[in-house]
């Protein structure tokens, strides 16, 4: 206990260094030190919440989900802690701990943790309830194939034994709940009302295979592997939903009603695309089973703000922007689905550890969209040239992509026109972003 109270003292003066001399955002380096001083660091802060963990894992929309959750908590008046930045690995966990501690208590954590990170979580801090948004081929240098994830996932579970919120139309998130207790969450029905998201991705489809080999078919397919799947062979199939979704897509923002033990609920969600949709979906779950009233998840969806470039906007130079992490295939496909054609756009791609070493999956990705861009296309960061080989694939004329590797320098580029009507969209990979974030504007 005395190396834990330590570990306190010690990263929270580093942090305070770390901010006096600006050198960076501060989201890990105070637990990484914590870890060193106290390998058990997050064992003893387990006892600082009470009464529920929750974690939230998955491919994509982690940030977004555990956000919503961790603000409807919080407009229910309890007192929550939540990695809120997105650092989803040991060290980052650690560090809102360090920064927290110990003078308060929590009523809730909610914690996003990595897929491959989870089960080492669950070796100090365990929840008491994981939700499991989707899975789908991302960082295949550090992940491997869909299975490996999944097996890193299901791992984790095995040894917590959380109850589960799963997503019940991904067919490999569904199967992580055999013979555990589970809640499913899932669409019903989907209706598109905006002809940009109604449109079908170019982007090669996974084949996915029933756990019996036989390939799945689908009555309903929403986007990627997620929809109605069944199996012809073994009779294997979607699971029936304790949280049924009726989801209605618009331009800017998406209607949800959700039907639960008998009750209907409905609410709007400001938040652009299927796929953040599905993210507010598996947050409401969570909280319609916590006992949260209606009234403050309305509130609270009517509040939340996009942060950290998943949807997040902000006036750069004058100009209204719109900034959209891509990171995968499936990710990118629906991002691309979103963006504004008249737009300036920037795409910046890096290949440092943090987005992934292996940049062949913006070949699976449905850049193909932007052929009728009105603009040129900036592409910046480490492997800009590469973006510009893709584009040109793609169908985007050669006079019609800027190659700019400086990030700062694109950015500027973007935002030079005198028209303050122009908006900007930015498509960047995650250590593009943490750039993006510390720059001023």
């Amino acid at each position: 206990m005395f190396r834990f109270y330590i570990a306190l003292l010690f990263s929270k003066l580093a942090y305070l260094s770390i901010k006096l001399l600006k050198h960076s955002g501060g989201t890990s380096f105070a637990g990484m030190l914590a870890l060193k001083i106290c390998p058990d660091f997050l064992k003893y802060c387990r006892k600082y919440v009470e009464p529920y963990a929750i974690a939230v894992t998955g491919t994509n929309g982690k940030t977004t989900t555990s956000g919503i959750l961790a603000q409807i908590l919080e407009q229910d008046n309890n007192r929550v802690i939540h990695n809120v930045k997105g650092a989803n690995m040991l060290t980052g966990i650690a560090n809102v701990f360090a920064l927290n501690l110990p003078c308060k208590k929590f009523d809730y954590a909610v914690l996003e943790s990595d897929e491959a990170y989870l089960t080492k979580l669950y070796d100090y801090f365990p929840s008491d309830f994981l939700i499991v948004t989707n899975l789908f081929r991302d960082q295949l240098d550090r992940y491997g194939e869909l299975e490996t994830t999944a097996g890193f996932i299901k791992d984790a579970i095995d040894k917590a034994d959380p109850i589960l919120f799963l997503n019940a139309d991904d067919p490999l998130v569904a199967n992580l709940g055999k013979e555990k207790e589970v809640f499913y969450y899932g669409f019903e029905e989907v209706e598109f009302c905006s002809d940009k998201h109604k449109s079908s991705s170019s982007a090669p489809s996974e084949v996915f295979k029933c756990i019996c080999g036989e390939e799945l078919k689908y009555s309903k397919r929403f986007f990627a592997q997620q929809g109605h799947y069944y199996c012809e062979k073994c009779g294997y199939k979607r699971p029936e939903l304790t949280f049924k979704g009726y989801a209605k897509i618009y331009d800017d923002y998406s209607e949800i009603k959700i039907d639960f033990e008998g009750k209907n609920y409905e609410f709007r969600i400001n938040l652009i695309g299927l796929y953040n949709a599905y993210n507010a979906l598996g947050a409401i779950s969570a909280a319609l089973f916590l006992g949260i009233e209606n009234e403050f998840i309305e509130e609270a969806l009517l509040n939340y703000k996009s942060i950290f470039g998943r949807a997040e906007k902000k006036i750069i130079n004058g100009h209204q922007t719109l900034i959209q992490l891509i990171k995968n295939p499936t990710g990118a496909s629906e991002v691309l689905k979103t963006i504004d054609l008249n737009s300036q756009i920037l795409i910046a791609i890096n290949d440092d550890y943090a987005d992934g070493r292996d940049v062949s999956w913006l070949w699976d990705a449905d850049f193909e969209r932007l052929q009728n861009t009105q603009k040129p296309i900036i592409v910046s960061g480490i492997r800009a040239k590469d973006m510009a080989v893709r584009l040109k694939y793609a169908g985007i004329p050669a006079d019609k992509i800027i190659v700019e590797e400086d990030l700062k320098t694109a950015v500027e580029i973007v935002s030079s026109s005198d028209k303050m009507e122009e908006n900007i969209s930015i498509l960047p990979t995650y250590t593009a972003l943490l750039k993006l974030n510390k720059m001023k504007f």
